[in-house]
Order: C-alpha cells, then structure tokens, then sequence
C-alpha cells in the first residue's frame, strides 16, 4: 500500500484526523518496517496500516491511529521506549507499549490463557484504548490465521470466542464481536457452522427480497406522519449469535423473527416512538415482543426500539428503530461516546475519558479489578468464574424502585439479593418476581422486576452455594461461613470444662467422665457420650477421636460412626466390669 493510497483511505473514514501526524507515523513506520513480512507474505507495514483504518473507522482519534501504524514498532523490531518517546511523545508511547505488553506471554496452552487475561484486564483498567487496539489486530489476524497449524488455529479460535468477543460486547462494539465471533465460529466448530450454512443461506436470500417490499410500504406510512427517516435497511442476524439462539429454540429456525430485521435509522427519539407507532398501525404486533431499550438500555449501553409484527403474508418480521448517535453506538460502543462527546465539543471531557473508562458504561472493569483479588489469575477457578461472571449474555434485572441490577444470564433472585447490598443476602427469606412468590434458584429473565423478601436474622444456608451462579454471591456466602466457624470455636473453647489428668500408668485408664467406659491401651485421654446416639449400657459402643476433646463415644450402629472416612480416628471402647452384648 503506497503512502497516497493510505491517506486516502484514512480521510475517506475519518477527514478529521491530523494528517500531518498520521502521514510522521506512516514514513516513520515504512522506515522501520522496510520489507519485513508476516507469516502471511503481507508486509508488516500493510498489515499495520489495516489496523490504522480500521481504528479510522471506529473514530478513536489521532493517537489512536498513529499508534495503530507503530504497534508492532517495540515488539517486532525493537525500538527503544526513549526512540518512540521521542518522535511521537508519552501518549503514543504508551498506547504501543500497552499492546505489546498484552501480547507479551511466556507461558503456553491454559496458563497462557489466563496470564493472558490478567494483563488485558489491566490494560483495560489502565487505558481502554489499548484494548480496542488489540481487539481490531486480533480481527485482522483471525483473518490469516491459516498460516499456523491446527493445533494452534483452534486456540486462538477459542480463545476469541471466550474472551475477545466477549469483551468487545461489553464494551458495546457489536460489529467488532460479530466479526470475530464470526471469523473463529467455522474453526471451532467447523461440522456445527457447515449445517448452518446450508439452512439459512436460501433463507436469508429469500428474506431480503421478502424486506424490500415491505420497506416501500414502511417509507410510505412514514412520510404520511411527517416521519422522515435518515435510512432504512435490513440487518441479517450473524451466524454465530444465530447458532447460539438456535441452541436455545431447538434448533428450528421457523421460531427465530430476527434472522433478517428491518433497521430505521431516524432523527431523534421522539421519531423512534413515532415509527413504531406506524409500524404498529400498519401490522399487528406479536404479543410480548416489544422492548423498549431506549427507556431501559441493555447492560453494555445499547439502545434501541424493537418490534416483531405479522407482516403481509404473514410473514414474522422484526423491526429495530433507533437515532444516528444509537446506530454508531451499537456498532462501535464506546468508542462511539469519545466521538459525540468530541462533536459537541466536550475537550476536557474527551481528555480525562480517554485515559480512563466512564464509571457508569464499564463499572464492570472495576468491578473485575475487586473480584480479581479474590480468584489469582493462576486458578481454574478463576477463568471458569469469569466466563460466567463477566462474559456471559447480561440481563438487567428491577429494583422495586426501579434502579437497575446488570447481572450475568442464569443468575437467580438469591445473586440479585447480594448484589443489592451484602446484609440483604444473609437475611434473604424469599423473593417476588413480577409480584409473584419464586423460589431462590429460579432463573431470572431480562427486564423482570425482583423483591426480596428478608428475616431480621443474618444466617445463610449451605444450600446457598449451589444456588448461587455469581462469584459476588458466592464469595460472600463463603466468607459469612468462614466467620461463622471461627466465632463457634472462639465460643466452644471458652465453654470446655476443665478436667485433671490421671497419672496412672496401668494399660487400661479409668476416665473420670463418664466412670464406665474403658479404652485399652489409652492413657490420659478425656471421653464423653455423643448426643446424636446417646448410648447406654447394654449397646455395643465405638470410640472416635475428636481434635479437641478427646473421645466421643457413640453406638457402633451409629449413622454419624457409618459416615466417618477417616477410620483412623476410630478406637476401640468397652464398658467397665461387663462384656459387650452379643
């Protein structure tokens, strides 16, 4: 790619860049890339100006672009931090350093997943722009990832799907997390994505013929209430977001409205309401299929109208109704933000969000910051719980006063009562979905409305910890346990009797509580008659050595003597002057 054909592109995406920077980076990069190539054949310069457009695209800024052409300027080539300092400044420095750092793993297969993760996460808590850096080269190499073998295809594969993807939709990029969900999905699932293209690819044909009808109608009806939309066209569902919809209808796709949606693009938010009231006089709408996002914004700050009604021929049709500002936040989430903000001219908002991620948008990262803490990076545990705790399909969930609850799908009223506050879930008694009484392990869906019901009591059940989906829950039920256990034995040591120890040195030991049992070949030792079989005299008994007071003497059938696994804490015990009974 020529240095002209570049920066045309780039002002065809975005002319309010600094061209004179953007044209510094571009000679610099040709400087130090020279003729150096991928695994791919594509030169390392062409492949770091398709990041630079694509970061165009996205209208991050300058900086971002600049550091888009010199990310692989540290890594692959080995320029000093002092070099880059000092023809670019901190700012850019810091941004390519951030991306080679991310990258920059030892380890190999799960452990370099994880160490992975854990530099990410701190990229993303550092400076977000670092992360969407990667997310766009992540796409780009995805899409020459034939060159490796496949072993190693299918665990950059996976690992975009569980974590690349996931990430990008949290921070709202939905095409971004659709491009690479889309570009691993035949790669780990190669037999699953070859099925599904052969069911929908007439379907999809058909439907979009079936949308081009229907959008003369839908333009005729608007422009009679004064509506004049911006743009109107059809969005075909993904496949893998289609595939995974699939797996929960079945498998039929007669039960999936969206596979082809009709997208209005309109003015302002009064218009939205005023489509789908259009929409609504010209078809009838399905019953419960009308959502509001506009009024209540999804988890990841995606707004929008959507409406499925019964089309001519009675064709299920969805429509999705929503602003410019709404249309480029779907797309690009928030890096869409920095870009309105930027046109109103909001600078010295620009400048502070820009270095850090806006509370009220990604109060997730600093939740995983806190959560992380508790489960190191090193674990298992930790990467299975962040699969369901970070990346899993949020729902929002009510207050009864209707704050907002973000929470992963499949949680339950029990990890929405411990999300509210720590003291509501110790207490939880019960909880009403929608006004209706549930029990505690009841799914919860999108949008419901969730009260709990509380004791004035704080004691949680050990049931809980199977209930519980949510690290949040989980950890806190946990910990109330931990305490709990502490302050019994506090308790328990204080209340122990005292007791004189016997001196004798005979083989068989008379115990001064209780007189009648006898342990052979035992001395100094504390007994006492367990409370779960209270035995007597003429039952055959069996002794059990407890870690702090002595043995506890119990019926030999006793359940609690059947269970114990560790027999080695059994001893043997008698009644004093009698034989066992036979």
């Amino acid at each position: 790619m020529t240095k002209d054909e570049f920066i045309k592109k780039i002002e065809e995406r975005n002319p309010e860049l600094n061209r004179e920077l953007i044209i510094r980076a571009f000679d610099y990069g040709q400087k130090i890339y020279g003729d150096k190539k991928r695994l791919s054949g594509q030169t390392l310069l062409d492949h770091c100006c398709e990041i630079a457009l694509a970061l165009s695209e996205i209208k991050l800024g300058t900086v971002v672009v600049a550091a888009g052409i010199l990310h692989e300027a540290i890594e692959k080539i080995n320029i000093t931090h002092q070099e880059l300092k000092k023809e670019f400044g901190e700012e850019i420095v810091s941004l390519v350093e951030g991306v080679t750092n991310v990258g920059k793993v030892e380890h190999k297969g799960a452990a370099r997943s994880i160490e992975n993760l854990r530099k990410l996460f701190l990229a993303t808590a550092k400076d977000i722009r670092v992360v969407i850096i990667k997310l766009v080269n992540r796409f780009h190499s995805l899409k020459t990832i034939g060159v490796f073998d496949k072993q190693k295809q299918k665990r950059l594969a996976s690992e975009t799907l569980e974590i690349y993807a996931p990430i990008a939709y949290r921070l709202g990029m939905r095409k971004i997390s659709g491009d690479l969900e889309d570009l691993a999905f035949p790669i780990v699932y190669p037999k699953e994505y070859e099925w599904l293209i052969s069911q929908v690819r007439d379907e999809y044909e058909e439907r979009e013929k079936y949308l081009k009808k229907i959008t003369a109608m839908v333009e005729k009806a608007l422009k009679k209430a004064d509506i004049f939309p911006i743009e109107i066209h059809s969005r075909a569902k993904r496949y893998f977001s289609l595939y995974r919809k699939l797996q929960r209808y079945d498998m039929d796709l007669n039960k999936i409205y969206d596979l082809v949606a009709l997208r209005i693009i309109v003015k302002n938010i009064d218009d939205c309401y005023g489509a789908m009231g259009v929409i609504h006089k010209l078809w009838k709408p399905l019953p419960g299929r009308i959502k509001d996002y506009i009024a209540l914004p999804k988890p990841n700050g995606y707004r929008s109208l959507h409406t499925t009604v019964f089309c001519p021929d009675g064709k299920i049709t969805e429509f999705q109704i929503k602003t410019s500002e709404m249309y480029h936040e779907a797309e690009y989430g928030i890096a869409a933000h920095w870009y309105y903000s930027e046109q109103k001219g909001l600078k010295a908002y620009i400048k502070r969000l820009l270095t850090k991620p806006p509370e009220k948008e990604l109060k997730w990262i600093s939740d995983l910051q806190k959560w992380q803490k508790e489960y190191p990076p090193g674990s298992g545990e930790f990467f299975q719980l962040l699969k369901i705790d970070f990346f899993k399909d949020r729902i929002f969930i009510l207050t009864p006063k209707g704050d907002v609850i973000d929470l992963p799908e499949g949680a339950t009223p029990l990890d929405f009562a411990y999300h509210i506050h720590t003291s509501i879930g110790h207490r939880c008694l019960g909880a009403k979905i929608d006004g209706k009484m549930v029990s505690l392990d009841q799914p919860l869906a999108n949008g419901q409305m969730v009260e709990i019901l509380t004791k004035k009591e704080e004691k949680p059940s050990q049931d809980w910890l199977r209930i519980a989906k949510t690290s949040v829950a989980k950890s806190k039920i946990k910990e109330w346990f931990r305490k709990s256990k502490t302050e019994e034995a506090l308790k328990a040591e204080e209340a122990k009797p005292e007791f004189k120890e016997t001196k004798q040195k005979l083989p068989i030991v008379k115990i001064p509580a209780p007189p009648e049992v006898e342990i052979k070949g035992e001395t100094k030792i504390m007994t006492f008659f367990a409370k779960c079989c209270n035995p007597k005299p003429s039952d055959k008994i069996q002794g059990y050595i407890t870690l702090n007071r002595g043995v506890s003497v119990h019926k030999a059938e006793c359940q609690n003597i059947k269970k114990i696994k560790n027999t080695e804490r059994l001893i043997p015990v008698s009644w004093k002057s009698q034989q066992r009974p036979e």
